[in-house]
């Protein structure tokens, strides 16, 4: 015959204690839950909190400064940009102007070289005139070569007159200082009246003309 069935042979002890243990827990802190929180967990809450601020106003000020940072770099790069092509335009403009107005000068410069060595070499011809050393059968021969020296030597002067106003005594205004103004003799005979023409052609022919008539009147003399 079956032995009689006991139902404590099936029961865990140790299961029951740890169920009945996690109950009494979730009791105790459903109790927790419901009662009002002592000064000291206050405290230490608002202790909590105030950590918690004070580590994001740190983490703000980091932002900020690394904002400051980048907004600095970027206005940096924006005047580099700027300032970049503020100076390529400035400076290829300005090499521009100068190359012109060195060509200019070069030019101007070669001028007053060529009129300065015209002007020495007129000077030397009128210092060479000797009157002392003529003699009555020559006068009239050394008198129009004398003349003629005198007349071309003036045509000289004015002519390096005309191209470089300082030598009437004039300070050159910014209008004649402006380089690439064209200031050879060919362009200023065009800018002279017809008038004004004539009277310079005459002045180069008629020592030409007078030479012409001392030589004629020097050969009649020895005929005779």
């Amino acid at each position: 015959m079956a032995s009689q069935f006991d139902a404590s042979e099936f029961v865990d002890d140790d299961f029951q204690t740890a169920q009945a243990a996690q109950k009494a827990g979730a009791k105790v802190l459903n109790a927790d839950s419901k009662r009002a929180p002592s000064r000291d967990e206050v405290e230490s809450k608002v202790g909590q909190m105030h950590d918690k601020l004070a580590e994001l106003k740190r983490v703000q000020q980091e932002l900020e400064r690394e904002r400051a940072v980048l907004e600095e770099t970027r206005r940096r790069q924006a005047e580099l940009t700027t300032g970049r092509e503020e100076m390529l335009q400035h400076l290829t403009r300005g090499i521009g102007l100068l190359d012109e107005a060195e060509f200019a000068a070069r030019r101007d410069a070669e001028q007053m070289s060529k009129t300065l060595a015209e002007l020495r070499d007129a000077l030397a011809k009128i210092q060479a005139i000797n009157e002392e050393s003529w003699s009555k059968e020559n006068l009239n021969v050394e008198l129009t070569r004398a003349l003629t020296v005198l007349e071309n030597s003036r045509l000289e002067w004015n002519a390096a007159r005309l191209k470089f106003p300082v030598l009437a005594g004039s300070v050159p205004t910014e209008a004649t200082a402006v380089p690439g103004v064209d200031n050879s003799l060919p362009n200023l005979l065009q800018q002279q009246s017809w008038a004004q023409l004539c009277k310079l052609g005459l002045a180069l022919t008629w020592p030409v003309a007078l030479t012409a008539i001392g030589i004629v009147l020097v050969l009649l003399l020895r005929t005779r």
